[in-house]
């Protein structure tokens, strides 16, 4: 059964760190995020964070984060913990979620905790670049603005944390405008997972494979990645290449009578047309 997005909770982080680079020792000083299902705020987690790494000088230029301030905060073994408990059974999503991914991971293995699995994570970068295409940069305060959000980025973990989501809000708006509001569709977008998206290519090329070795026309709906159009398209399928390492559905469009070379991530749902009968798929 397919779900609708507002009814995915969704919980929305942030990390202020002690530098970039977690495998040379940086760490998080602050985590902060917020839990919520459509427009309703669920509940908040924030928390400084005493990892015992000194803030070096050019992250404390960016989040003012002082050893003082730090001094009495908790420690990772007692704040990971807490945050697993209030991100369970969320789709996780973050600005640059790789980023704030990474850090968060490696403080669960240096506690000898599992990395996080069984969980979607969802990149709102991600989103930006795909729903708005062509912006001179997607730095977050940038991608706010543009959108019409007036609201300073201070750089502190919680205040971005609500920076995002107005971003999200306003992209996820967007969505709905294109008529997307299936979450396996909006997974399947924006998700970092290399593992799903692997599996979700894997059934996409599968069907794509199937239309061909039947001979029959496939209907797509498709998300352009130039301008964010959505349409749909009746395809007479030709071949399936890689270029770039990206895989395209190559096949004469019935809408533009033309061949054309169609993205498969950029697939929202495949059906294929087959004489009498038609074999739908979602993905």
């Amino acid at each position: 059964m397919n779900k609708n997005i507002d009814d995915i909770e969704f919980v929305i982080f942030d990390t202020e760190t002690t530098g970039l680079d977690p495998s040379s020792g940086d760490r998080i000083v602050e985590l902060a995020a917020l839990r919520f299902q459509g427009e309703k705020r669920i509940s908040e987690f924030q928390t400084l964070v005493n990892s015992g790494q000194p803030v070096s000088a050019a992250a404390f230029a960016v989040n003012r984060i002082s050893a003082e301030m730090l001094q009495n905060a908790p420690c990772p073994a007692i704040v990971m913990p807490k945050f697993l408990d209030f991100i369970q059974g969320s789709c996780l999503s973050s600005y640059n979620a790789g980023f704030d991914l990474d850090f968060l991971n490696n403080e669960l293995k240096i506690l000898k905790i599992p990395a996080l699995k069984d969980i979607f994570v969802v990149d709102i970068l991600k989103m930006a670049r795909r729903i708005l295409p062509g912006l001179e940069r997607y730095a977050l305060w940038f991608v706010a603005d543009k959108l019409g959000i007036r609201i300073q980025q201070e750089h502190r973990a919680f205040s971005d944390v609500e920076l995002t989501l107005g971003v999200f809000h306003k992209l996820r708006a967007i969505l709905k405008t294109k008529g997307i509001v299936d979450f396996n569709k909006f997974i399947g977008l924006f998700s970092i997972d290399p593992f799903l998206l692997q599996n979700i290519l894997a059934q996409k090329l599968a069907r794509i494979q199937e239309a061909l070795d039947l001979g029959v026309k496939l209907k797509i709906e498709y998300i352009s990645a130039s301008s964010a159009q959505v349409t749909e398209r009746e395809v007479i399928p030709k071949e399936i290449k890689e270029e770039n390492g990206r895989m395209y559905l190559v096949g004469y469009c019935c809408l533009r009578k033309e061949e054309r070379s169609f993205r498969v991530d950029s697939i929202l749902h495949i059906e294929i047309i087959n004489g009498k009968q038609n074999n739908k798929i979602t993905l």
